[in-house]
């Protein structure tokens, strides 16, 4: 990679050709920064085509980091680029929706894979050589679900409570290193991600959504100003955030999301807002 033009260095984005990834990529090109941005399918390479394009220092890798050789793959293209990791963003994740009871172990496995364990397994390589040179800056995407038990999500949820528990824990550690941790915790988000999770049928699939890039910026802007995490979102997610989820009990809060990701809630939900028919 060539040297940016103000000599930012290189960051890093995980799942950087879609959505919240996307856009935050969009954010470090534009704050001038050289930029890897890493997903699994062929549509990474066409987006850091476009970037480059726009006049952005942009390489893409293909990488499943649900696998040990894809994270260590996209390692040693960090190592490659012959710059200093100033900044990531350890986003890459996938949803599952659905009730456990019916769920395939496969894809709660694939899901594990990818949100806790390439995402421990990479800040794993790359935090070391942040420590040596006593800078950088990390930002985890976790969720306002790991805030909550999540039913009909439950293995998703579980697995984002563990990335901001990680990220929370990892920044203490570091605190004397010149290394921030931040998580991001987004609510919903206009992406394919309650699609590609099979909620499209739930009040919360089929709700209304945040602007990726505005929790893109909330998220980017909380990284580079050392903060610890920020929630990301609608007015209401920021509620839930700082008052719900902190003054209801578990059973509640595990109630009320029940009514929002339960399958067919959707329509249950439009049915019940119908008038009644005239008799």
């Amino acid at each position: 990679m060539a040297t940016t033009r103000d000599g930012k260095g290189l960051a890093v984005v995980t799942g950087g050709s879609s959505g919240i990834g996307l856009e935050l990529a969009k954010l470090f090109a534009a704050d001038g920064y050289d930029l890897l941005i890493a997903a699994r399918g062929e549509r990474v390479e066409a987006v850091a085509r476009r970037m480059r394009e726009a006049g952005s220092t942009v390489e893409a890798r293909r990488a499943d980091l649900s696998t040990q050789e894809g994270v260590e793959t996209l390692h040693a293209a960090i190592r490659a680029s012959e710059r200093p990791l100033e900044a990531i963003a350890i986003n890459a994740g996938v949803g599952l929706g659905g009730a456990f009871l019916e769920n395939r172990w496969e894809d709660e496995r694939n899901l594990m894979r990818l949100n806790v364990v390439g995402t421990v397994h990479l800040a794993k390589l790359v935090v070391p050589d942040m420590v040596a040179r006593g800078r950088g800056r990390i930002l985890f995407t976790a969720s306002i679900s790991g805030t909550t038990p999540v039913p009909f999500e439950a293995v998703y949820g579980a697995s984002k409570a563990f990335i901001l528990s990680f990220a929370e824990a990892l920044r203490n550690e570091l605190r004397d290193t010149g290394v921030t941790v931040t998580a991001l915790l987004p609510g919903q988000t206009e992406t394919d991600f309650f699609h590609h999770a099979g909620m499209d049928d739930t009040r919360i699939g089929a709700g209304p959504k945040s602007d990726p890039a505005d929790v893109a910026r909330a998220g980017y802007e909380a990284m580079m100003q050392g903060r610890e995490k920020v929630v990301a979102g609608s007015l209401a997610t920021r509620f839930e955030a700082a008052v719900l989820n902190r003054v209801l009990p578990e059973s509640m809060k595990a109630e009320w999301h029940r009514t929002m990701s339960e399958p067919g809630g959707a329509e249950s939900s439009r049915n019940a807002r119908k008038p009644p028919l005239d008799p």
